[in-house]
């Protein structure tokens, strides 16, 4: 990866690592195989140039639409997931008409394409679900969401490298072995009391789920596997990662609910054990 020459994801997701590539490649060492437990919308895999991975995540709505571009051995579903992606669907009424038959459908083709049409039209690049799993984020109001055409493709043509799987992190660190190369970017730890904001899939990501992760980074480390897990800088992880190498560094806020934050720059950390 060329620096200042970033692959785009074709999802926009909380904590996307598009911009902060250049600053976690060179801290990832060389190995054969990048396993990464929380893939998100694979940023530092698009960017990265390991033979093989392993990208897992436990939303199932993003390994549906990553296994289905790796299945389909031509544009079909990237011409069927476009037709969403019309003038008159850029409304409220149809963005909502859209969402409930998202959470209605069982059909995992049409459940791909409308998580791609509600990711880019919905609010804020959010991706949140209710206490019963339904798709939740509200209409965005964008003026031009855009169809990322360009980028399924190039995730298309890249996914024959890849493993992926939908389930707990601690799945893929058993998965592990010599050679390997471990990638963490978890749901961070709440930056302060009003920021805890843990439902990117149905399910939560609290403090005990943060200490599991850093004992399966530690057992990890002791197999000479290296393990880099992505945070926020704060007490809370200065606490968590004490035993670790720490890496600091500045970024700028792009996914909140208040609009006026989105300019303010916070701390992160990448917290390495090898």
């Amino acid at each position: 990866m060329v620096k200042g020459h970033i692959i785009r994801p074709f999802l926009k997701w909380p904590g996307n690592k598009q911009r902060l590539v250049d600053t976690i490649l060179p801290v990832l060492p060389a190995g054969k195989r990048l396993l990464e437990p929380f893939v998100g919308s694979g940023a530092v895999f698009l960017n990265s140039k390991y033979k093989n991975y392993v990208l897992n995540d436990n939303n199932p709505d993003v390994i549906n639409i990553y296994l289905i571009l790796q299945q389909d051995d031509s544009d079909t579903f990237i011409t069927y997931a476009k037709k969403f992606f019309t003038t008159k669907n850029n409304c409220a009424e149809k963005y909502y008409a859209f969402r409930d038959r998202f959470n209605r459908s069982k059909r995992k083709k049409e459940r791909a394409a409308l998580f791609i049409y509600l990711n880019r039209h919905g609010y804020n690049g959010l991706c949140r679900y209710n206490s019963e799993g339904k798709f939740n984020v509200p209409f965005g109001r964008h003026d031009n969401p855009g169809f990322p055409e360009k980028w399924l493709q190039h995730f298309q043509e890249v996914t024959h490298k890849a493993t992926f799987t939908c389930g707990d992190f601690t799945k893929i660190f058993a998965k592990a072995k010599s050679g390997d190369v471990i990638y963490c970017d978890p749901p961070y730890v709440p930056w302060s009391a009003t920021a805890n904001f843990t439902l990117y899939s149905s399910g939560e990501f609290g403090p005990e789920q943060q200490k599991q992760l850093l004992q399966c980074a530690k057992q990890a480390a002791d197999k000479n596997i290296p393990v880099i897990i992505s945070n926020h800088d704060n007490a809370i992880t200065r606490e968590l990662y004490q035993d670790a190498e720490i890496m600091s560094f500045p970024v700028q806020r792009f996914i909140t609910c208040k609009g006026a934050d989105r300019n303010n720059q916070v701390q992160e950390l990448l917290a390495i054990y090898q």
